[in-house]
């Protein structure tokens, strides 16, 4: 099928997915006022478990584009802009042609970081095409002849794989960088950037990144750090389980989940500097991290916010889905217990008349009669001696 779709998969109950909602409206009309090829759509994943569960749907929201055999995960920021410029840039191919330095100089303007193929056919083509099919969807890539590369760049051999990003550009050194895919995914971020939860998650998997920061004169800090700012304070908040006042600056490592705060507001470079030293040497003290305890704080925190964002969005659901077994539960609780007060109160008399021999039952059996030989005569006297009033008079 030539058709491109990019589907949303969510919840009904799915507070994230609500929040996305509107933007997925907006998303759908944009691209059908554009022209592009991609049409939008949505679906309950819980309605229709078993095509979610063919896509690998794991969580809510979830968007995937399909086109032709493949699909592909978007994973970046839920911003319209943001979610357009993935759909446009799957759909199209792979890799694109820039035929002059117009056209390059138009595409420096519009990308933050360029990846080009300079060169002719070669293996080292090969890899960069393959490369391409597997990372299309974080960024563009593209190619170009010598011709079309502004006259500032001077490449020591051809064919060569150039990133263009911070101002300059840095060549692929396949002795150095081994795999092509994973320079690739590490020279997709720019120095400085906006981070989200998504762009924290992927710069966690993409490891160390090329570079060094002038951060203060004389004084070089090597790039194991990437360096970002986020709006607001919910994520981090959520992510640290405690709260960070804004602005603040916090360094996370996000190999083993562990955090550093500054013992006192950074106001100054030389306060940020002897910060950053100080995670370098294992001085600053470190919050977090992935052991059996803070794993199980982190189950209980998740399962709290899940439980208050249900209830948030929708309190009658959340009335329902949590009220409803604790419900059953108090009934199958209360019908054992009574059924065993029952059943105790019934054979109360049991234990007494278990072990008793023949003769003493014979005796138990006669001062039963014997007593309720004595009880006879006294209702009779009182029979007797209650009189009607006709009686009385006769007497």
């Amino acid at each position: 099928n030539s058709i491109v779709w990019m589907l949303k998969f969510y919840a009904p109950w799915c507070g994230y997915c609500k929040k996305l909602e509107p933007i997925w409206h907006e998303v759908g009309a944009e691209l059908k006022s554009s022209g592009s090829p991609v049409r939008v759509g949505k679906m309950d994943a819980t309605a229709y478990s078993g095509m979610a569960s063919e896509f690998g749907v794991r969580g809510y929201p979830t968007i995937k584009l399909l086109k032709g055999d493949l699909a592909y995960n978007y994973k970046g920021p839920r911003t319209k802009d943001d979610i357009v410029e993935f759909a446009n840039r799957v759909a199209g191919p792979a890799v694109r042609a820039l035929p002059s330095k117009q056209m390059f100089e138009h595409m420096m303007k519009r990308h933050d970081v360029l990846f080009v193929y300079v060169g002719g056919d070669s293996p080292l083509k090969e890899k960069y095409n393959d490369a391409a099919s597997e990372l299309i969807v974080y960024t563009y890539f593209f190619s170009a002849s010598e011709e079309a590369l502004p006259e500032s760049v001077s490449l020591p051999e051809l064919p060569a794989v150039v990133v263009f990003k911070d101002g300059g550009y840095f060549t692929y050194d396949e002795y150095e960088d081994s795999s092509l895919s994973l320079w690739v995914n590490k020279e997709r971020f720019q120095g400085y950037l906006q981070i989200d939860g998504f762009t924290l998650y992927e710069l966690g998997e993409t490891g160390p990144h090329r570079g060094e920061w002038q951060v203060q004169k004389n004084t070089e800090i090597k790039k194991d750090f990437q360096f970002g700012h986020m709006d607001g304070n919910d994520y981090i908040n959520s992510l640290i389980m405690g709260e960070v006042t804004v602005p603040s600056v916090i360094i996370l490592n996000t190999s083993n989940e562990q955090y550093f705060l500054p013992s006192e507001p950074i106001e100054s470079m030389e306060q940020l500097v002897q910060f950053i030293s100080s995670v370098l040497n294992g001085s600053a003290q470190a919050y977090g991290g992935d052991g059996i305890i803070q794993r199980i704080k982190r189950v209980a925190f998740d399962a709290r916010s899940t439980i208050m964002s249900v209830f948030r969005s929708s309190p009658l659901l959340g009335c329902f889905l949590f009220g409803l077994p604790l419900g059953v539960i108090s009934l199958m609780c209360y019908g054992i217990c009574t059924a065993e007060s029952d059943d105790g109160s019934d054979d109360i008399d049991a234990p007494k008349r278990e072990g008793l021999t023949d003769e003493e039952e014979e005796e138990e059996e006669e001062e039963r009669q014997r007593a309720a030989a004595l009880e006879g005569p006294e209702e009779e006297d009182e029979d007797v001696g209650e009189k009607d009033p006709e009686e009385k008079k006769t007497d």
